[in-house]
């Protein structure tokens, strides 16, 4: 009777790596499986979405009413149809960007080591908490400041009363350019933190390139937003300050990184 040794030795990064190999048809039926999930999600959340439509665009109707502006027109027929579906679209991303992002994991991770997976999956969760506080600062604070701005050139010019109508559709994009804009530049410590953890840059460079990322964040709040002043240094303050955010966050996980191989090398 032939007996066999078991050992309770947990697998390295190399065997659980090995382990969880597929041929590559697998890998594309599970990739199939899970953009059909992704589909779904967007389908039923755009369902739910485009029922709410016209509470959802009233809630950003919001900064141009408390602006002074009490009314919205649509020079073309199809336009307030068209931007009902918008705003359906604009929301269904938002709220299935959760399953989105949990589908593209559950893809990803089988094929990351163990530290990758560590080390990747706080980016994934900081990734929707930065971009929803970018955003509520834009529609709070940085689109009432901006309509001020543009709608105070109404008035008597030459004896000729001049008055704002927005249509429906340019202030969905204007106010969605906000929107995105603060939302996407809010994300800038996770890319730092990626491109620093995937070695395309030290955080020796980054503090050396200090004073090109102040220029450079003037000049996406320039382009990105109205004239005013305000308006970019709205943009352009928390950019900066992201910047160092980023420069902290990569300090802390060289700090880690140095003891992790220090009890490796104890070990």
């Amino acid at each position: 009777m032939s007996t066999e040794s078991v050992t309770d030795e947990p697998l390295s990064d190399e065997d659980e790596l090995e382990d969880s190999r597929a041929p590559l048809l697998d890998h594309l039926i599970e990739l199939r499986r899970r953009l059909l999930y992704c589909i779904a999600a967007l389908i039923v959340t755009f369902g739910v979405c485009f029922y709410f439509s016209e509470a959802i665009f009233g809630f950003l109707l919001q900064p141009l009413l408390k602006a002074g502006q009490g009314k919205v027109i649509y020079t073309q027929i199809f336009e307030a149809f068209f931007v009902q579906v918008k705003v359906g679209f604009f929301a269904a991303m938002m709220v299935s960007f959760p399953v989105i992002a949990n589908q593209l994991w559950q893809f990803v991770a089988p094929g990351l080591y163990r530290k990758e997976k560590r080390a990747l999956l706080p980016f994934l969760l900081a990734t929707p908490v930065l971009f929803i506080a970018g955003a509520a600062l834009a529609y709070f604070i940085a689109v009432p400041i901006a309509l001020h701005f543009l709608l105070s050139f109404q008035g008597d010019v030459g004896g000729v009363q001049r008055e704002a109508l927005p249509a429906v559709g340019n202030y969905l994009s204007f106010i969605m350019q906000f929107l995105f804009a603060f939302g996407l530049a809010f994300l800038l410590p996770v890319l730092l933190m990626l491109l620093e953890r995937a070695g395309i840059v030290t955080r020796k460079q980054l503090v050396s390139a200090r004073r090109y990322a102040i220029v450079g964040a003037f000049a996406v709040s320039a382009v990105l937003t109205p004239p005013d002043v305000g308006s970019q240094l709205l943009l352009a303050v928390p950019l900066c300050g992201l910047y160092e955010l980023g420069l902290i966050g990569i300090w802390f996980t060289e700090r880690r990184r140095k003891r992790e191989k220090e009890a490796e090398s104890a070990a």
